[in-house]
């Protein structure tokens, strides 16, 4: 017999899962309030710096995050004076956006700073009032930073060379598939959803043929209701066949559409496989 209410993930499984969504290492996380062009307002999430990617979640607990903002392209970072005592502000400048963040305390602030500017720049900035400790680890990021880099380009080149060879072995490496990808049927899908509601709601699986897919969700607004999605593969893009259809240019993209279409409230199904983490 379940629980009404299921225990909440130990930490180590949500790093675990996080990990496993995302593909990317963990460099420096805390809270933000973060104001994005599109809001007028601050808000308050749980920050993960991954790779070049800041990913935002709507708590400390949760293992999957609610939206997410590439800083490959950043074109500065800029310090905004702040009337607030013992906070930092400053705005990430991109080519499409200007992100404005501010932090609870000063200390946090310059953190924040010397991270971003770690990996974005790949060197570790000379004016960042850090302790010895906190450097030697700005140090420590930058190196995993251009290894990581080093190793996502030779893919690639390994795969072009290579092209007479089966695609396969590439694929899985560069595009490995979104953990809630299952190789089960429609029928199957609805009854994992319906069985195991504290483990995610939406499940990536296998279309009726053998080229494309489908997204099983279950949603519980005044009661619950399963739908399902055609995912149609159309070149080397995704369709989603909806009332106007959208095209994205991976299936880890598809599960983001999704996920902050509905601001979180659809998150991947993920099953534990380790007990022990519990």
């Amino acid at each position: 017999m379940m629980d009404k209410k299921p225990p909440k993930p130990a930490p180590r499984r949500i790093f675990q899962e996080r990990l496993k969504i995302t593909a990317l290492p963990l460099y420096f996380e805390g809270f933000l309030l973060v104001k994005r062009s599109e809001h007028q307002e601050y808000k308050h999430y749980w920050t993960e710096l991954r790779g070049t990617t800041l990913f935002f979640y709507s708590d400390k607990k949760s293992p999957t995050y609610v939206d997410k903002l590439d800083l490959i392209d950043l074109t500065c970072l800029t310090d905004q004076n702040s009337t607030e005592k013992n906070c930092a502000k400053f705005t990430l400048v991109l080519p499409k956006e200007e992100v404005q963040l501010k932090t609870e305390n000063t200390e946090s602030g310059e953190e924040w700073r010397g991270f971003i500017l770690t990996v974005t720049e790949l060197s570790v900035p000379l004016h960042v009032s850090l302790l010895p400790g906190q450097v030697i680890r700005l140090h420590e990021v930058l190196e995993r930073e251009k290894k990581r880099r080093i190793e996502t380009e030779r893919i690639p080149s390994s795969a072009i060379e290579k092209e007479q060879e089966p695609i396969e072995d590439y694929v899985d490496v560069l595009n490995p598939m979104p953990v809630c990808f299952y190789t089960v049927s429609r029928k199957e899908a609805t009854e994992m959803l319906e069985k195991n509601p504290s483990l995610g709601n939406m499940i990536l699986r296998p279309g009726s043929d053998s080229k494309n897919y489908s997204i099983t969700i279950r949603q519980e607004i005044d009661m619950p209701r399963i739908k399902h999605y055609k995912v149609m593969s159309v070149g080397k893009n995704y369709t989603i066949e909806l009332e106007k259809p959208v095209t994205l240019p991976n299936l880890f993209s598809v599960i983001d559409y999704f996920m902050k279409e509905t601001r979180g409230n659809l998150r991947p199904f993920i099953y534990s496989t380790d007990e022990s983490l519990g």
